[in-house]
């Protein structure tokens, strides 16, 4: 099990960190809502091995069965790699490749209410709430593992469903 969970995580951790890397550099323009769609595809991608890693060792190691906890748990340590990648990738992008995406977010944030109609105290209040959370951009040590946690509970779900898909009871 933990060779396939190492092969197939490492496999996972270099497709992640090609896909995000890419998505960050040709992405580099473009608005906010299409970079979060970009950034979901290529996790969902990326944990693609999860579903291969399980029924490869279902397959050849266990002689076409496997139980959903066993599953499961192949499953999330594959994940577990596609995260780290993410997460080391994204926090050196937000505090050295482009430390002004805090200040870039606070804006389009703003921009976005202003063309709401909300009362002045309304939108203090919002304004306030952006602020607050755009502070989680200022360090890299939490946006590592806010992205660690964003992609795990991704990879969670994956792996749910690839345990979901692939389990069959011993009898």
């Amino acid at each position: 099990m933990k060779n396939t969970v190492l092969k197939y995580g490492i496999y996972s951790f270099i497709l992640a960190s090609i896909l995000f890397s890419s998505a960050l550099y040709f992405g580099y323009a473009l608005a906010f809502k299409t970079h979060g769609i970009i950034g979901y595809a290529t996790i969902t991608a990326s944990l693609v091995f999860v579903y291969f890693g399980v029924k490869h060792y279902k397959n050849h190691d266990l002689d076409g069965e496997i139980d959903f906890k066993k599953a499961f748990t192949i499953g999330f340590g594959i994940a577990s790699f596609a995260a780290i990648a993410f997460a080391v990738i994204d926090a050196i992008y937000i505090s050295t490749i482009n430390p002004g995406f805090s200040q870039d977010y606070i804006a389009h944030e703003i921009g976005l209410l202003e063309t709401e109609k909300l009362t002045a105290a309304a939108m203090y209040i919002e304004k306030k709430s952006i602020a607050l959370r755009s502070e989680v951009f200022e360090s890299a040590t939490i946006v590592f593992f806010v992205t660690l946690m964003m992609v795990l509970v991704v990879g969670t779900v994956i792996s749910l469903l690839s345990a979901l898909t692939l389990h069959k009871k011993q009898e």
